[in-house]
């Protein structure tokens, strides 16, 4: 007994912590380090790879919840719906050009009314139009 020291209560706390919990992260480590092997991406899979997709997955989720929340808030809806993740994405450069290519299932299009389509003005435009017929 006397080069043990642990306690069978010391034992079970130790219980192995997930990868995910270790890096601090809500996306399943362990899942996605099973798809990159899965998916044949490369013969072989590093510690480190499924780990980092793992937070750029997480931090790309969180920030598009985030856009998509205040956009919902916006129209004073509890709710997001797939309307609220088009307008986040849509609004957002970044992301925009990132899912510039993807088509979001009954999100719509943007309010956008081209500035030929708008009235003009009367003052301006009747000046404008005598003056260019000379």
């Amino acid at each position: 007994m006397a080069g043990r020291g642990k306690s069978i209560g010391a034992n079970a706390a130790k219980k192995g912590a997930s990868r995910s919990s270790k890096a601090g992260l809500q996306f399943p480590v362990g899942r996605i380090a099973r798809f990159l092997k899965a998916g044949k991406y490369a013969e072989r899979v590093g510690a480190g790879a499924p780990v980092y997709l793992a937070a750029v997955l997480e931090y790309l989720a969180a920030e598009v919840l985030e856009l998509a929340g205040n956009a919902a808030r916006d129209n004073k809806k509890s709710r997001i719906v797939p309307r609220h993740i088009q307008l986040a994405v849509r609004n957002d450069e970044e992301l925009s050009r990132l899912l510039g290519n993807v088509t979001i299932s009954s999100g719509g299009v943007l309010p956008n009314i081209h500035g030929m389509l708008l009235p003009k003005k009367a003052g301006t435009s009747s000046k404008s139009a005598h003056g260019d017929d000379d």
